[in-house]
């Protein structure tokens, strides 16, 4: 579902697939060839959520921030993350139920192991493998870890693709050509 909230309509690059069972309200923006799966929130009704190109934010993930928040270019995140940062610089991967809390800034190439807790404030490296409860960095990302970050974003922009081809997404959208 996709909702205006204060005069604020959440904004789509025809490329993009939002599922119908996602719920998108406010001021939000989605680039180019993203996609956000069913379950997931994105919550702009403070600040601007702005997701770059070939983002996917997976099922039931919850978006929302207290400052303008922005998603670089070919960002994941992973099953169920919540994430309340300002900041993701592309190529990045929150990986499955990760939480990151307020303000936080996780810097470009880097990954934010499953299940980690990043606390409010926190401002990562590039290429940092940040891991644990409270996060930190464990060691710099490996050749392993980008071919991992670029492999999924790719899977994951075929994966909306074909759901955008079966029709499964909300149609209820203010598309960047319109």
């Amino acid at each position: 579902m996709i909702r205006s909230l204060g005069g604020k309509t959440p904004k789509i690059h025809p490329t993009a697939f939002v599922s119908e069972a996602a719920y998108v309200v406010g001021d939000v923006e989605i680039g180019e060839g993203s996609s956000i799966l069913p379950g997931t929130i994105i919550r702009g009704n403070h600040h601007k959520i702005t997701i770059g190109k070939y983002v996917n934010i997976q099922d039931n993930c919850v978006i929302h921030s207290d400052a303008p928040a922005l998603f670089g270019d070919y960002v994941t995140l992973g099953h169920h993350v919540i994430c309340h940062s300002t900041t993701v610089e592309e190529y990045c991967l929150l990986g499955n139920g990760a939480v990151v809390n307020g303000d936080a800034v996780i810097r470009h190439h880097s990954v934010v192991a499953a299940g980690s807790v990043v606390l409010e404030r926190a401002d990562f490296p590039p290429n940092s493998f940040i891991v644990g409860a409270p996060a930190g960095v464990k060691s710099q990302t490996s050749e392993r870890h980008i071919k991992m970050i670029e492999g999924v974003a790719n899977g994951y922009h075929k994966v909306g693709q074909l759901f955008k081809s079966d029709g499964l997404e909300d149609a209820d959208r203010d598309d960047f050509n319109s």
